[in-house]
């Protein structure tokens, strides 16, 4: 969008700057799969192409089926769609208010056009919440629900779960796996790589700020202005480890809080 909601413009880029980092990317010589093409390397050991990348989107923003669905097509450039159902067809989840911020989204009813387009659909649970402060039946229900609601609209198995805002944590992990998921991306800013761990994926955030040669230095493996991109898998640091303590007690507080 060029004029986003202000909650969101920092991870919002232009249709025009759009428009160069996919050029940027068709131009780097590397091949796109959906998440479940690594996936299936990550577990069965499958043969990925030569320099893959995997592009995802998140939370089901109104221009996802329709300019930037469009915007990949015609670059024949899969991708990956993590949907929040809860924001997208709020009366499915009465009494689970979402905890996204106004902004305009996309209906539930689309999520078929965006497999038209070649774009894998995922679960992105019902509220968006952060997944590690929640109690054990608040966890089960974001996941399983979000899961059999795109079910029920896509006529099959929906298999794969990004976490809002990468928030996760050993049992998150293990309840993704229980709920069905074959695989659960995170964020851990880094670089992901053929030994990463099938349930918390790492993937790159792209910023507002980011250059058409910050993708191209990330198309390139290395980091983008210089700066160091780890990668995957690596053990969560310390201050993950405090981030995440301090945010459940904050939520024993105030209860289940917008992951972002």
């Amino acid at each position: 969008m060029d004029d986003p909601p202000a909650w969101i413009a920092e991870f919002t880029v232009t249709p025009r700057d759009f428009a160069a980092q996919l050029d940027a990317v068709v131009a780097c010589g590397r091949t796109p799969v959906p998440v479940s093409g690594l996936v299936r390397h990550l577990l069965h050991g499958t043969v990925l192409p030569p320099r893959p990348v995997v592009l995802t989107f998140d939370d089901g923003f109104a221009d996802l089926p329709g300019p930037t669905a469009e915007a990949l097509a015609a670059r024949a450039l899969p991708a990956t769609a993590y949907l929040t159902t809860g924001a997208l067809a709020p009366a499915l989840a009465p009494g689970n208010g979402c905890l996204l911020p106004p902004a305009p989204m996309m209906t539930l009813a689309q999520a078929a056009a965006l497999e038209g387009y070649g774009i894998e659909v995922g679960a992105h649970t019902v509220t968006h919440p952060q997944l590690d402060t929640l109690t054990a039946p608040g966890l089960h229900r974001e996941l399983r629900q979000s899961k059999s609601t795109l079910e029920d609209v896509l006529g099959h198995e929906v298999a794969h779960l990004a976490y809002p805002h990468g928030y996760n944590s050993r049992a998150v992990r293990r309840a993704a796996e229980a709920a069905g998921y074959a695989s659960a991306v995170a964020v851990r800013h880094a670089l992901s790589s053929g030994r990463d761990e099938p349930y918390r994926i790492a993937r790159l955030i792209v910023r507002r700020t980011h250059t058409v040669a910050d993708i191209e230095s990330w198309m390139a493996a290395e980091g983008a202005r210089g700066e160091r991109v780890r990668v995957a898998p690596f053990p969560d640091s310390p201050a993950t480890l405090g981030w995440r303590l301090y945010r459940r007690v904050r939520a024993r507080v105030r209860g289940p809080e917008f992951a972002g």
